[in-house]
Order: structure tokens, then C-alpha cells, then sequence
């Protein structure tokens, strides 16, 4: 597995890549918060190196900014402690007025190109044993894992479709996890003196690292697993901007680009508010030419990076969804069949088990051909999971044990909403 990664701890403020003003302004709006500091409470915020802050207190004080208000300690080895002045107070105003922006200093457009590029998905090639054993806790129909292969090598784009509760939702996210890999991604980037926030711990999970190499290396970028964002039919257009606050005026990265080196997935793919097509056009240059366009309030455009796994799961036949030209923007179209009987049999007997419920194989074999076979339902792969759910439900209402007996299931079956059918719908207890 290849280690990725970053440049070594900035020395010099010229190796940071950010204006001087810029970082005076940002600690300006730190002290400002946190009162009398120390070079090292600083360095924490920032998470730039103690003797790099301590270079930009200097060149504070020279303007005044600041003032020494003695030692952190009795130790006369200790921090000094340092306060705004009223001149240091008004430059944390006045950069408060361009953006309320208080963290981490960001990185240049230029590193976060870079450091993307160097880690892209493509560099991971994932063999038939990691792909098997990331999706060996779902039942997959045969050839399956043939299909998903070459997708997930690809690091494109990928339409998972076929009837609802099947696993396709299922299969997207564990397919998100093969993936080993760990990579870097940045606090924040700026964008001329615009502060775009990436970071996301909802929806990144950070590494533990050995200290020492964490303090060795730039500290604006974070650790982390290859993400998977999950995105249903909420999606909307505007989501796919980058995210602008007027009051605070600080920008969000959009969800698409925090998936940034790894998976997207777009779940219910057609029940968005755009339609498809609008969906796909809006994706015309990111999956084919892979940079995506963003722009700030000011009008000013940039092109961001855009090297990620897409997976779109629908449970719409693809030539309803959307014309040929659109959907030819999506490289893998790969059918998720609903479960054949042996399937089905697999996966209730695995709920079961998980469940803690005793199951008997001859009456889960009875009731699959009384109530699909015969009356032409079709099979989901949610179906097993709903049962189970009521025969609980109703054994706990009766005070009996939970089983998975005949009666039972005759029971529950009238509570769940069975897939489409083969022939009229009719009342499925009868």
C-alpha cells in the first residue's frame, strides 16, 4: 500500500505560500478570541509550527499589534504571553470584515492541486480477494463481483440499478470501503483572499498518527480514509456550489468535492428535485474532463479538482432516467437483480442469526413458494429484514418467543410493502 505524503512543517512564512498580511490577519482574529496567548496556544489554532508563529508575533509587534504582556511562567525558560493592542484590535476587526474565518491557516490552490493529484483513486488498484472479502457480509448474485471490478478500478463513473431494497445502496457503500488507502486533505484552502473551509468531521474520519511524524510535516492537512459521502434525493443543484454565508462570508466546500480521493455516492438516483439529466449536464466537464468549475460571490471562477469513485444507485430502468448522450457520461451500467429464491434463503437465514432468532430452512423454503412463487412477487432483498422487524414486533405484543414459524410470517407478510409484481395487485393475505 503507498504511504502518501505531505510537505514538511513551513519554517518560513514564504513557504506557506500565504501572504504575510493575511496570516497577521488570522492570528489578529485568533487573539482576538482567545485574549493573552502564547506562541505555542497559537500554533495549536493555526496549526502552523510554534517558531513560525513566533516569526509573525515579531513582525505584529514591529506594527505595533501586539505587546508582550511577560512570561507564561516563573520558568525563565517559559512563553512569553502576548495581547492585541487597540491597533491589534482594529486589524482583527477589519479583517473580521472580510471573513470570520478563525482556524486552521489554509493552503494554496496550487498544494491542494497538487496533493490530490499525487493520491488520486486511480493509484489504488483493488485485486478480486480485497473486493470479495470488502462485500462477503452481502449476498451477491453470481458474476456480480465480475461487474463491480473493472467500475471500481476505473475511478469514473458508475449506474447501479434495479429493483428498490436489493442492496444497491448497500453494495455502494461497501465498495467505498474497500478502499485501504489513507490520504490528506487540507483544514481549509484559499482562493485570493477567500477562505474555503474542506475539512469535514462529519464526514471525514481522521487517522491516528505517531506524534512525532504529525509535528514533522504540514499540520493544515489532515489524515484521513478515503471518504464516502452518501447523497439522496435531497441533492439539489445549489449543492454542488460552494456554500456561501453572507453574514459570517465564509465558504463551505460542497459535498461532492469532499469526497474529494474517494467514493460519491448519489442514492435514488431521479428522485432529486433537478431531473437526471439536469444532474448529469451540471457533471458534463467534472466526469469527463475531471475538474469541476466553482465560483465565489465576487464572480471569480477556479477550477478545483475532481478525482473520485461517482456511483449513482436508481431503482429506475436507465433509458427512463435520461436520453443516451446524458447517460453515456456514465462509464459502468451494471444491473443489481433482485434475489433468486436460493438468495433470498441466504439472506434470512444470515438476518436470522444476527438476530438472534432460531429459524427452521424447510419453513423459510415453504413460505418463499406460498408467497412469491405462487402469486408472482417478485423478491427483495429488503424483505427478510422487514419479517424479521414484525415477527418481533408481534411476538413481543403476544409475550411469546420471537420464531420464525409459519404463523408468524403469514402475519407479518401483511404488514410490508412488497415490490413490484408480476401481475395485478391483489390482497397478498389472502
Amino acid at each position: 500500500m503507498k504511504d502518501f505524503q505531505t510537505n514538511t512543517a513551513p519554517k518560513e512564512i514564504s513557504e506557506t505560500g500565504l501572504d504575510t498580511h493575511f496570516l497577521i490577519g488570522l492570528i489578529a482574529k485568533i487573539m482576538n478570541e482567545g485574549g493573552t496567548m502564547v506562541a505555542a496556544q497559537i500554533a495549536g489554532i493555526v496549526k502552523l509550527s510554534p517558531i513560525l508563529v513566533r516569526q509573525i508575533l515579531n513582525k505584529m509587534q514591529e506594527l505595533h499589534l501586539i505587546e508582550a504582556r511577560g512570561l507564561e511562567s516563573q520558568d525563565i525558560k517559559s512563553d512569553i504571553r502576548y495581547a492585541l493592542t487597540d491597533r491589534g484590535k482594529k486589524e482583527a476587526y477589519e479583517a473580521l470584515l472580510m471573513s470570520k474565518y478563525v482556524g486552521p491557516a489554509p493552503v494554496t490552490l496550487e498544494a491542494f492541486w497538487a496533493q490530490i493529484k499525487d493520491q488520486t483513486i486511480k493509484h489504488e488498484v483493488i485485486h478480486r480477494e480485497e473486493l470479495e472479502r470488502g462485500l462477503s457480509h452481502l449476498v451477491l448474485p453470481d458474476g456480480m463481483i465480475n461487474q463491480l471490478g473493472p467500475a471500481v478500478n476505473s475511478g469514473r463513473s458508475v449506474l447501479l440499478y434495479g429493483e428498490a431494497g436489493n442492496g444497491k445502496t448497500s453494495i455502494a457503500e461497501a465498495l467505498g470501503k474497500v478502499f485501504s488507502q489513507q490520504i490528506f486533505i487540507p483544514h481549509a484552502f484559499i482562493v485570493g483572499s477567500q477562505v474555503i473551509r474542506f475539512f469535514d468531521e462529519t464526514l471525514h474520519d481522521e487517522v491516528d498518527e505517531d506524534e512525532a511524524e504529525k509535528r514533522a510535516r504540514d499540520q493544515r492537512w489532515v489524515k484521513i480514509e478515503r471518504p464516502v459521502v452518501v447523497t439522496g434525493g435531497e441533492l439539489t443543484l445549489d449543492m454542488l456550489d460552494l456554500q456561501f454565508d453572507e453574514h459570517s462570508r465564509l465558504y463551505e466546500a460542497p459535498m461532492h468535492l469532499k469526497a474529494l480521493g474517494g467514493v460519491f455516492v448519489i442514492d435514488d438516483f431521479g428522485r432529486q428535485r433537478s431531473s437526471p439529466t439536469e444532474i448529469l449536464n451540471r457533471w458534463i466537464v467534472p466526469l469527463e474532463s475531471h475538474f469541476d468549475i466553482m465560483s465565489l460571490h465576487t464572480g471569480q471562477k477556479f477550477r478545483v479538482p475532481f478525482d473520485q469513485l461517482v456511483m449513482f444507485s436508481t431503482n429506475t430502468l436507465p433509458e427512463d432516467l435520461a436520453d443516451d448522450a446524458s447517460l453515456r457520461r456514465i462509464h459502468f451500467k451494471i444491473f443489481v437483480p433482485s434475489p433468486t429464491r436460493e438468495d433470498y434463503l441466504h439472506i434470512f437465514s444470515n438476518l436470522a442469526k444476527v438476530r438472534g432468532l432460531d429459524f427452521d430452512g424447510a419453513v423459510l423454503g415453504r413460505f418463499f413458494d406460498s408467497h412469491y412463487k405462487k402469486r408472482n412477487v417478485v423478491p427483495s432483498g429488503a424483505h427478510p429484514g422487514f419479517l424479521i422487524d414484525h415477527v418481533k414486533a408481534l411476538a413481543a405484543f403476544l409475550g411469546q418467543p420471537a420464531e420464525l414459524s409459519e404463523d408468524f410470517l403469514d402475519v407479518a407478510w401483511k404488514n410490508v410493502a412488497v415490490a413490484r409484481r408480476k401481475r395485478k395487485i391483489t390482497d397478498l393475505s389472502l
